[in-house]
């Protein structure tokens, strides 16, 4: 998976809802529900409950997180 193509995807998908589901260490999985709210060159970022949640590109491709848009 190409990090442009992962940048992109995102990018098409801004102020719609999304889940975020973010695998942590010893099976400990958090879940955030919000609205895309910004694309920069390395992160996007969430906003869920006027709180602004950052992920890396890179943790969506090597599986860290998911995405799903709703």
């Amino acid at each position: 998976m190409n990090i442009d193509l992962v940048k992109s995807q995102i990018e098409s998908h801004l102020n719609k809802k999304v889940v975020v589901t973010v695998y942590g260490l010893r099976n400990k999985i958090q879940r955030y529900e919000g609205t895309l709210y910004k694309t920069y060159p390395n992160i996007f970022t969430i906003l869920t409950d006027g709180v602004e949640k950052s992920f890396s590109y890179n943790d969506y491709i090597t599986g860290y997180i998911k995405v799903k848009i709703l």
